[in-house]
Protein backbone atom coordinates (compact mmCIF):
# COMPACT_ATOMS: atom_id res chain seq x y z
CA UNK A 1 0.00 0.00 0.00
CA UNK A 2 3.13 2.44 1.04
CA UNK A 3 4.61 1.79 -1.89
CA UNK A 4 1.85 2.24 -4.49
CA UNK A 5 1.41 6.04 -2.46
CA UNK A 6 5.11 6.63 -2.97
CA UNK A 7 5.10 5.90 -6.38
CA UNK A 8 1.84 7.96 -7.13
CA UNK A 9 3.07 10.66 -5.73
CA UNK A 10 6.06 10.33 -7.67
CA UNK A 11 4.15 9.94 -11.05
CA UNK A 12 1.97 13.03 -10.17
CA UNK A 13 5.88 14.86 -9.74
CA UNK A 14 6.74 13.96 -12.83
CA UNK A 15 3.63 14.59 -14.92
CA UNK A 16 3.11 17.95 -13.26
CA UNK A 17 6.90 18.59 -14.30
CA UNK A 18 6.21 17.69 -17.89
CA UNK A 19 3.02 19.90 -18.59
CA UNK A 20 4.81 22.96 -17.04
CA UNK A 21 8.11 22.45 -19.47
CA UNK A 22 5.56 22.94 -21.59
CA UNK A 23 4.73 26.68 -20.29
CA UNK A 24 6.47 29.90 -21.67
CA UNK A 25 7.77 29.96 -17.86
CA UNK A 26 10.12 27.23 -17.96
CA UNK A 27 14.17 28.91 -17.72
CA UNK A 28 16.53 26.79 -19.66
CA UNK A 29 18.24 24.64 -16.56
CA UNK A 30 21.49 22.94 -17.84
CA UNK A 31 21.41 19.20 -17.73
CA UNK A 32 24.60 19.11 -15.07
CA UNK A 33 26.26 20.67 -12.09
CA UNK A 34 28.79 20.45 -9.86
CA UNK A 35 27.78 22.45 -6.31
CA UNK A 36 29.78 23.25 -3.38
CA UNK A 37 27.94 24.62 -0.08
CA UNK A 38 29.08 25.92 3.48
CA UNK A 39 27.38 27.03 6.40
CA UNK A 40 26.82 27.11 10.20
CA UNK A 41 25.19 24.22 11.67
CA UNK A 42 23.07 24.02 15.31
CA UNK A 43 21.60 20.93 16.62
CA UNK A 44 17.87 20.67 17.49
CA UNK A 45 17.95 18.00 19.76
CA UNK A 46 20.86 16.61 22.90
CA UNK A 47 22.69 13.57 21.59
CA UNK A 48 23.10 11.16 24.09
CA UNK A 49 22.06 13.51 26.65
CA UNK A 50 24.76 16.57 25.51
CA UNK A 51 24.19 19.86 24.51
CA UNK A 52 25.70 20.62 21.02
CA UNK A 53 27.32 23.75 20.52
CA UNK A 54 27.33 25.08 16.61
CA UNK A 55 29.60 24.53 14.52
CA UNK A 56 30.38 24.35 10.49
CA UNK A 57 29.53 21.81 7.83
CA UNK A 58 29.70 21.43 3.59
CA UNK A 59 28.52 19.44 1.15
CA UNK A 60 30.14 18.46 -2.29
CA UNK A 61 26.97 17.86 -5.03
CA UNK A 62 26.60 16.60 -8.57
CA UNK A 63 23.23 17.56 -10.30
CA UNK A 64 21.81 15.81 -13.36
CA UNK A 65 18.31 17.64 -14.59
CA UNK A 66 16.46 14.92 -16.22
CA UNK A 67 12.93 17.24 -17.05
CA UNK A 68 13.16 21.05 -17.23
CA UNK A 69 12.11 21.85 -13.67
CA UNK A 70 12.86 17.62 -11.71
CA UNK A 71 17.17 16.77 -11.43
CA UNK A 72 18.63 14.08 -8.89
CA UNK A 73 21.43 15.58 -6.57
CA UNK A 74 23.89 13.19 -5.02
CA UNK A 75 27.47 13.52 -3.70
CA UNK A 76 29.53 13.88 -0.22
CA UNK A 77 28.95 16.01 3.37
CA UNK A 78 30.44 16.35 6.26
CA UNK A 79 28.74 18.51 9.29
CA UNK A 80 30.34 19.03 12.84
CA UNK A 81 29.04 19.68 16.31
CA UNK A 82 31.01 19.95 19.58
CA UNK A 83 30.02 19.37 23.39
CA UNK A 84 31.92 20.77 26.27
CA UNK A 85 30.89 17.71 28.06
CA UNK A 86 29.53 13.98 27.27
CA UNK A 87 29.06 10.74 27.88
CA UNK A 88 32.56 10.56 25.74
CA UNK A 89 34.33 13.69 27.67
CA UNK A 90 34.98 16.71 27.98
CA UNK A 91 35.70 19.31 24.73
CA UNK A 92 34.17 16.23 22.10
CA UNK A 93 33.59 16.96 18.42
CA UNK A 94 30.82 14.56 17.00
CA UNK A 95 31.35 14.51 13.53
CA UNK A 96 28.85 12.94 10.63
CA UNK A 97 30.10 12.30 7.16
CA UNK A 98 29.10 10.10 4.44
CA UNK A 99 26.88 10.14 1.37
CA UNK A 100 23.60 11.62 -0.36
CA UNK A 101 21.11 11.41 -3.00
CA UNK A 102 17.53 12.76 -3.72
CA UNK A 103 15.67 14.50 -5.38
CA UNK A 104 15.41 17.87 -6.79
CA UNK A 105 12.52 20.70 -7.77
CA UNK A 106 13.92 23.79 -9.22
CA UNK A 107 10.86 26.38 -10.60
CA UNK A 108 11.62 30.24 -11.22
CA UNK A 109 9.23 32.80 -9.19
CA UNK A 110 7.89 34.09 -12.12
CA UNK A 111 8.11 34.27 -16.17
CA UNK A 112 10.38 37.43 -15.54
CA UNK A 113 11.90 36.83 -12.81
CA UNK A 114 15.93 35.55 -12.89
CA UNK A 115 15.16 34.05 -9.63
CA UNK A 116 14.12 30.31 -9.12
CA UNK A 117 13.39 28.63 -5.74
CA UNK A 118 14.86 24.82 -4.99
CA UNK A 119 13.05 21.93 -2.83
CA UNK A 120 15.16 19.07 -1.62
CA UNK A 121 14.61 15.72 -0.29
CA UNK A 122 17.03 12.57 -0.16
CA UNK A 123 18.44 9.76 1.46
CA UNK A 124 21.62 9.98 3.57
CA UNK A 125 24.08 7.15 4.10
CA UNK A 126 26.24 8.39 6.67
CA UNK A 127 28.08 7.59 9.88
CA UNK A 128 29.59 9.78 13.30
CA UNK A 129 32.81 9.77 14.56
CA UNK A 130 33.62 10.43 18.32
CA UNK A 131 36.94 12.92 18.02
CA UNK A 132 38.69 13.65 20.80
CA UNK A 133 39.54 17.88 20.99
CA UNK A 134 41.90 19.36 20.55
CA UNK A 135 43.91 16.04 20.36
CA UNK A 136 42.17 15.56 16.98
CA UNK A 137 42.00 11.79 18.03
CA UNK A 138 38.72 9.64 16.76
CA UNK A 139 37.98 7.47 20.24
CA UNK A 140 34.47 6.03 18.81
CA UNK A 141 32.63 5.42 15.67
CA UNK A 142 29.15 4.48 15.21
CA UNK A 143 29.61 2.77 11.29
CA UNK A 144 27.13 3.65 8.57
CA UNK A 145 23.11 3.77 8.50
CA UNK A 146 20.36 5.60 6.64
CA UNK A 147 18.96 9.18 7.68
CA UNK A 148 17.49 11.81 5.90
CA UNK A 149 17.49 15.39 4.47
CA UNK A 150 15.33 17.88 3.41
CA UNK A 151 16.20 21.39 2.21
CA UNK A 152 14.94 24.46 0.60
CA UNK A 153 16.72 27.88 -1.20
CA UNK A 154 17.23 30.35 -3.95
CA UNK A 155 18.81 29.74 -6.87
CA UNK A 156 20.44 33.28 -7.95
CA UNK A 157 22.02 33.34 -11.40
CA UNK A 158 25.36 35.08 -11.50
CA UNK A 159 26.64 34.84 -15.30
CA UNK A 160 26.14 32.49 -17.94
CA UNK A 161 27.00 29.12 -16.19
CA UNK A 162 27.30 30.44 -12.16
CA UNK A 163 24.55 30.37 -9.55
CA UNK A 164 24.50 31.17 -5.96
CA UNK A 165 22.36 28.57 -3.73
CA UNK A 166 21.69 30.14 -0.13
CA UNK A 167 19.73 27.76 1.75
CA UNK A 168 18.69 25.86 4.91
CA UNK A 169 18.75 22.52 5.59
CA UNK A 170 17.51 19.59 8.15
CA UNK A 171 19.51 16.41 8.61
CA UNK A 172 18.03 13.91 10.61
CA UNK A 173 20.55 10.09 11.79
CA UNK A 174 20.29 8.20 14.50
CA UNK A 175 22.69 5.45 14.91
CA UNK A 176 23.99 3.38 18.13
CA UNK A 177 27.22 3.68 19.10
CA UNK A 178 28.82 0.96 21.66
CA UNK A 179 31.16 3.22 23.53
CA UNK A 180 33.23 1.81 26.89
CA UNK A 181 31.01 -0.90 27.30
CA UNK A 182 27.92 0.72 27.05
CA UNK A 183 25.72 1.51 24.22
CA UNK A 184 24.26 5.06 23.42
CA UNK A 185 21.42 6.22 20.71
CA UNK A 186 22.78 9.23 19.44
CA UNK A 187 20.27 11.02 17.70
CA UNK A 188 21.85 13.88 15.21
CA UNK A 189 19.21 16.15 14.24
CA UNK A 190 20.31 19.67 12.85
CA UNK A 191 19.55 22.60 10.85
CA UNK A 192 21.61 24.27 9.25
CA UNK A 193 22.16 27.56 6.89
CA UNK A 194 24.20 27.29 3.51
CA UNK A 195 25.97 29.32 1.36
CA UNK A 196 26.27 27.20 -2.45
CA UNK A 197 28.06 28.05 -5.31
CA UNK A 198 26.85 25.53 -8.17
CA UNK A 199 28.40 25.63 -11.34
CA UNK A 200 26.12 24.50 -14.49
CA UNK A 201 27.48 22.97 -17.88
Amino acid sequence: MKANVIISVIAMLIASSGAIAQSSCCLPYKKFGVELNAGASAATSRLAGAKLSPRVGGELLLHYNFMPHLGLYGGWGWNQLSAGKSFAGDNIDFEETGYIAGLEWKHPFSCSSPLSYYLRGGALYNHIEVENNPQGKIIGDTGHGWGYQVAGGLDIPVGRSFRLTPGVKFNSLRRDLRFEGQTYKLRYNYLSIRIGLLYEF
